[in-house]
């Protein structure tokens, strides 16, 4: 195995600038980087981190808390900020838990000394202090938290913007009965999209009728469970606005089964905008949120926190949604929006 005076001798410098060469100290020329990070590559040499991390007293990795793993909007959020994190020269630690005052300090214990920061998606109330104290040790960047926290940036969704417009598309298409899917009780995400669509109701002088609420849980099995509810109901509605894709699929799902046409007998959209959604039948006309953007823009953020020689400043920056309408709702004309989220993806994909 080489070892860094090995790099050193091959490349005609000293090992202290090798050492600032893998350190990625402004000291060191361009060409001389370049010589002995070639040297490295060829003699297969890896620096040892352990011992980078006593000399600069930093670990070069990062902690990512998610309350899931599973699905496409957790792996695009991840995709983000791993392709950022390799931009950045660091290292993710993933962990799945719910971001409350157990979790954190939980992870918190199991990262003690391996990371030099963490970003924690959907916090709750309850972990205020405890993310407030772990900000006095490194920057931490929160993802839909329910509320800011001082000393700490946050990027947000436009969940309630997102869900207001695709309850108000619904509307301007004739469709005035509509239910809504919800999400979990206490998520953040899903209390801001039922926010969005009872206000949009309101602009219209409607009033959500009692059981046109139904719970779900953001998997497709609960979207197939609210079909029962959604087909019983006096008035049936004439259209169903999900809180997410999945559930959306799962009630598609259901309603093939009932014979109930869409969008013809009842529209229904979603909301997240996966990749499958276009491919359905008939495509779903969903809500575009960029996951992957929100994990890319949260490595910016914590990055510029890091690098600032100041004490972290609250910043909260919000990710704007695209209406992409396909013919689930029963409109004729699909959106431009459709386009674009599809030139991105593939554009990310390269």
């Amino acid at each position: 195995m080489s070892t860094i005076r090995d790099v050193a001798r091959a490349a005609g410098v000293s090992i202290a600038t090798v050492s600032r060469v893998f350190n990625d100290s402004s000291r060191v020329s361009e060409e001389t980087v370049q010589r002995v990070r070639t040297v490295a590559s060829g003699l297969d040499y890896w620096p040892n981190l352990a011992a980078r991390s006593l000399i600069t007293a930093r670990t070069h990795a990062i902690g990512l808390l998610l309350p899931d793993l599973f699905g496409e909007f957790f792996s695009e959020v991840i995709r983000g900020i791993d392709h950022g994190a390799r931009r950045e020269h660091l290292l993710v630690l993933v962990s799945s838990s719910h971001a409350d005052t157990d979790a954190l300090a939980a992870a918190a214990r199991s990262m003690r000394g391996r990371i030099d920061g963490l970003i924690v998606m959907a916090p709750d109330e309850g972990s205020a202090a405890a993310i407030q104290q772990l900000a006095r040790r490194f920057p931490i960047v929160l993802l839909n938290p329910r509320l800011g926290s001082d000393g700490c940036c946050a990027v947000s969704i436009a969940n309630f913007e997102g869900a207001h417009a695709m309850v108000a598309h619904l509307l301007s298409l004739g469709r005035r009965e509509i239910a809504m899917i919800k999400g979990p009780a206490g998520n953040a995400d899903a209390e801001e999209r039922l926010r969005g669509y009872r206000e949009a109701l309101h602009e219209a002088g409607l009033l959500p009728a009692p059981g046109q609420e139904i719970q779900g849980d953001f998997s497709e099995a609960s979207g197939y469970r609210a079909a029962v509810a959604i087909l019983a109901m006096e008035p049936r509605p004439r259209a169903v606005f999900a809180a997410n894709d999945y559930m959306a699929i799962g009630l598609l799902s259901a309603l093939r089964d009932a014979s109930v046409r869409v969008p013809q007998d009842m529209a229904v959209t979603g909301f997240d905008d996966i990749a499958i959604s276009q491919y359905l039948s008939p495509p779903l006309t969903t809500v575009h949120v960029d996951a992957y953007e929100l994990g890319a823009r949260a490595i910016r953020l914590w990055a510029a926190a890091a690098a600032s020689p100041q004490p972290q400043a609250s910043h909260h920056e919000v990710l704007p949604t695209t209406l992409v309408v396909r013919s689930s709702c029963g409109s004729t004309h699909p959106s431009a929006a459709d386009a674009r989220s599809e030139r991105r993806r593939t554009s990310a994909a390269t």
